[in-house]
């Protein structure tokens, strides 16, 4: 295609000069009939491509072509016809002739004219979209994959974002919670994909069977719900922009915290900071657009919505119970009984009757034993034999004196020393591991070991009274006197009458 610049020159040589056509195709070097097409048009015309037709060698397989394409919508978008495909049966099952130009150039025609169309939305105040992504970054030191949860207010582009280490029941409802108390109020309605955690069966009618966490979530803050088509992640397109944004600009590069707290107190100033912008189209920022937001939220309720994830089950003759692949202590005391456990984005609680019987923080590894020494200790009083090996203390690290009590502990009582010494751990379960060391020492130095010598330090530290192991403050207890014998005085027995000898033996033979 030749330039503007060459056409205004032959324009004006012929048009104004009045050079002729041939005379002007010399002086340029083109040919005649481009001069006269270039006197024509007072800009290159560009190529004009002539109406498409099909050609012949195809005419007669493009309902067969059709067929397949209109059949591909009813199967997984992975696994649908190629142009190259297409071609490939179109050869083996029907004997075409053709090359794969013709059948690409139709199957790609046939595709645009089927993609779908969209209408411009509006959207009012107080109504939401949630959805979660997926990130790197560098938690504690190490490079973890992580998720996001996400909530974004269309009508003003406010939005909420907040890390998990795994996309779960609990992480979800959690989300909201945050959302809800970052936004000062509840949305109106939320717009979901469907989600598994949330969805639990789309029904025939497309209605949607809600899980029991989710309903439970919905009834403690009554906004109303709606879902998107199945795969179709434009109906949400506004989160669904939100995600792509929060990935590729509070992520980028990976982001390097401490733990998950750090992290998110990170995101939380990203979508603070972002509501000063003035977004493409919008007169105001964004956190002028929240303001109708925030105005039109219903407002929160009172109480706290309990946010875990509940499973019943039975606690194991190791007195573990398992929640999420991972296995959690509880006292030996609650052997064989249903629990409800209770799991929490940050601890999981093991529940009897109402009752917390068992707490910890919650572990996101698998296949792992998570205990509490403390659990085992009322049962390892009874088999101390096991104190050893038990598994459960294997890595309890304790101050260096309770290693030395128990050497002296059974140095002086052998056996005895050794159930005396889980006795003293058993006093963990009730004071702190600060009271039990100080009075440890304190016994050491007045030389009083044993448990109960040890137990009455701690409860005199508490109540602020005298330690009463001195016998010199018993003046109401008779004093003993014992003096030393003179070997002389058995002699006195050789003199004494048999009678009298018997009797001072106590009759003995």
């Amino acid at each position: 295609m030749y330039s503007v610049e060459l056409y205004v020159k032959v324009r004006r040589a012929v048009m104004v000069d009045k050079c002729s056509e041939r005379e002007a195709a010399r002086l340029f070097g083109v040919h005649h009939k481009t001069v006269k097409k270039m006197c024509q048009f007072a800009v290159p015309p560009g190529y004009q491509r002539k109406s498409e037709t099909i050609s012949p060698k195809l005419a007669p397989f493009t309902g067969i072509i059709d067929a397949i394409l209109d059949a591909d919508k009813q199967v997984h978008v992975k696994q649908r016809h190629t142009a190259h495909r297409i071609l490939e049966r179109l050869r083996d099952e029907h004997g075409f002739t053709g090359g794969y130009t013709i059948v690409r150039n139709y199957v790609y025609k046939v595709a645009t004219r089927q993609k779908e169309m969209f209408i411009p939305l509006a959207h009012r105040p107080s109504h939401a979209q949630v959805d979660l992504g997926e990130a790197d970054g560098y938690i504690g030191g190490k490079k973890v994959r992580f998720h996001y949860f996400c909530m974004d207010l269309p009508h003003s582009d406010g939005c909420f974002v907040k890390a998990y280490p795994t996309e779960d029941t609990e992480s979800f409802l959690d989300g909201h919670i945050a959302a809800f108390t970052f936004f000062g109020g509840i949305p109106q309605s939320i717009l979901y994909d469907n989600t598994k955690i949330a969805v639990a069966k789309i029904l025939g009618d497309g209605k949607r069977l809600r899980t029991k966490e989710f309903g439970e979530l919905q009834s403690h803050y009554l906004f109303d719900d709606k879902f998107g088509r199945p795969a179709r992640g434009n109906d949400k397109g506004n989160v669904e922009g939100l995600v792509g944004y929060s990935r590729r600009h509070f992520m980028v590069p990976l982001p390097i915290a401490s733990d998950f707290d750090a992290l998110n107190a990170k995101l939380l100033d990203g979508c603070i900071k972002r509501q000063q912008a003035k977004l493409r189209g919008e007169t105001e920022t964004i956190a002028e657009r929240m303001q109708r937001d925030t105005a039109a939220l219903m407002a929160l309720p009172h109480g706290t919505y309990d946010a875990c994830h509940k499973v019943s089950t039975r606690v194991s003759s190791l007195s573990l119970v398992r929640y999420r692949c991972n296995d959690y202590s509880v006292p030996t005391e609650y052997g064989h009984r249903e629990v409800l456990v209770k799991g929490y984005v940050n601890r999981v609680e093991i529940c009897l009757s109402g009752d917390i019987i068992a707490r910890h923080v919650r572990n996101y590894g698998r296949e792992e034993f998570i205990y509490n020494p403390l659990h085992y200790l009322a049962l390892l009083e009874q088999k101390p034999r096991a104190l050893d090996q038990a598994a459960p203390l294997q890595e309890w690290i304790l101050p260096d004196v309770f290693d030395r009590l128990r050497r002296v502990l059974e140095a002086r009582m052998e056996r005895r020393g050794r159930k005396e010494y889980i006795q003293v751990l058993r006093l963990l379960e009730s004071f702190s591991m600060a009271q039990v060391e100080r009075a440890i020492k304190q016994a050491m130095g007045l030389g009083a070991l044993g448990f109960d010598a040890i137990k009455h330090l701690i409860l005199c530290a508490i109540e602020r009274r005298p330690i009463k192991l001195d016998l010199t403050l018993y003046p109401y207890l008779p004093s003993a006197s014992v003096g030393s014998t003179e070997p002389q005085a058995y002699l006195s027995l050789l003199h004494m009458p048999k009678a009298n000898q018997q009797s001072s033996c106590g009759g003995a033979q």
